[in-house]
């Protein structure tokens, strides 16, 4: 038999900009056993900005990875350990079989941080092949013990019939979504103990003779990933932003005439208008009047940061979560070219394929719902800036002009804002500011 060289190779978390300290593993590529070869996807991370993916420097055979999904990694600790060709570069290199290498380095797993009672200690405690006894015998004892008949399920109490159980069995029941009229108890006077709830539930077969099956079930779903992100921003922004919401009703007919009339003029090739890149040139305006409402605050420094340019988020659904992808120097831009980057950036979104860089730099968020937009709506900021504005569905409404009623397309504007920063008087002025424009779309064109 051949024998060839082999080292071991450690691959730690690369640093991957931005004064990143550790990142979130949301997805393996990779597993113990396979082979790899140089620039082969490892796995996916996700920091505060985006999902990068990490690829293999090396040829290798995996033998150790070292976090499970949803564990946090500090960048530049150990995460995978390879064979190699040659030397590697970590100790313990050896001599090994070239046919096969025994490969039996476990796969690190998270525990949650959670109250352990000393029963639970003293379990964890126990060597492996005591818990798997253990088990066994549990599992026997289960088996072994006599079921009830079936008819225990699936009839209800006569009526006036009172289930009898202890409180602790009544919290269970209530737990876990279980009418207690439905369990037959085993225990003295037809009381209903834990065992007879713990059968009711694991024969899940309980109904009203005619009627739907109670389904007991649930599902347990790891937040994780994108949706940790956005959950962790969501309750830091609301509970150190005191926000205030302000609507606003604005008459978009003439708006709509426009859009639907310069639309026409456009191939089946080229995007098509909608209101944002309107509501976008409309900020552009907006913002020369009121740059405060285009600012970062940094609240830990107490400093805001007023920018000159105008880079307008855009709040976008994708598969994963809420992102923000972000339109630069908006005021650089024509109708045009908002559309075509706004469905550039929103198609990159959705797709998971956004750069780091175009989820990054907003200076005032739009969050729109399109059709499905709501009456109202209240908007969370997108922390550190101190302004969001809230586009909410354009609906047919009876207006009172002239001595007559006449249909107009209505919509309404609901915007949050810092109150730290920004008053409620000025937020009322910039979007009185804002309706005008969106009222007069011809204004939006005017250069100033």
């Amino acid at each position: 038999m051949i024998e060839k060289m082999m080292g071991n190779y450690i691959i730690t978390m690369p640093d991957i900009g931005e004064g990143i300290a550790e990142v979130e593993i949301v997805e393996w590529n990779i597993e113990v056993g396979a082979t790899i070869e140089e620039d082969d996807l490892l796995c996916t991370v996700m920091t505060d900005k985006a999902a990068v993916e990490i690829p293999s420097p090396v040829d290798g055979k995996v033998t150790w990875i070292g976090a499970a999904v949803g564990d946090f990694l500090a960048v530049g600790s150990d995460f995978i350990r390879l064979q190699v060709a040659g030397e590697g570069n970590a100790d313990g290199d050896s001599k090994i079989e070239s046919s096969e290498a025994e490969i039996t380095t476990p796969i690190k797993t998270k525990v949650d941080k959670v109250a352990i009672s000393a029963d639970d200690r003293a379990e964890e405690s126990e060597p492996a092949t005591a818990k798997q006894a253990k088990s066994i015998s549990n599992s026997a004892n289960t088996t072994s013990k006599a079921r009830p008949p079936a008819s225990m399920f699936g009839a209800p109490r006569p009526e006036g019939e009172k289930a009898i159980a202890s409180p602790a069995v009544r919290q269970r029941a209530r737990n876990a979504g279980v009418n207690l009229n439905y369990v037959r108890g085993s225990g003295p006077s037809n009381r209903i103990t834990h065992e007879d709830l713990d059968d009711f539930i694991k024969g899940n077969t309980a109904a009203i003779p005619g009627g739907p099956l109670i389904n007991t079930s649930v599902k347990e779903i790891k937040v994780m990933g994108l949706r940790r992100r956005i959950a962790a921003i969501m309750q830091d922004t609301m509970q150190r932003i005191p926000h205030f919401t302000y609507v606003e009703e604005v008459d978009v007919t003439e708006l709509e005439s426009l859009r639907a009339k310069l639309n026409l003029r456009r191939r089946d090739d080229q995007p098509k208008l909608t209101m944002l890149p309107f509501f976008i040139k409309g900020l552009v305006k907006s913002l020369k009047a009121y740059p405060q409402m285009g600012s970062h605050f940094d609240d830990e420094n107490e400093v805001v940061y007023q920018y000159g340019g105008a880079h307008i988020g855009i709040a976008t659904q994708t598969p994963n979560g809420l992102v923000v992808p972000v339109v630069k120097h908006a005021e650089a831009l024509d109708i045009w070219q908002c559309a075509e980057e706004v469905k550039r950036l929103s198609e990159a979104a959705r797709n998971g394929k956004s750069a780091r860089e175009e989820l990054t730099g907003s200076s005032i968020t739009i969050s729109s719902l399109g059709p499905m937009g709501g009456i109202a709506t209240t908007p969370v900021i997108n922390s550190p800036e101190v302004a969001i504005i809230g586009v909410n569905k354009i609906a047919k409404r009876p207006v009172w002009i002239d001595a007559a009623f006449v249909p107009r397309d209505i919509m309404n504007l609901s915007s949050s804002f810092d109150h730290r920063i920004i008053d409620g008087w000025e937020a009322t002025q910039f979007i009185h500011h804002l309706k005008d424009f969106l009222e007069s779309p011809a204004s939006l064109f005017i250069e100033e």
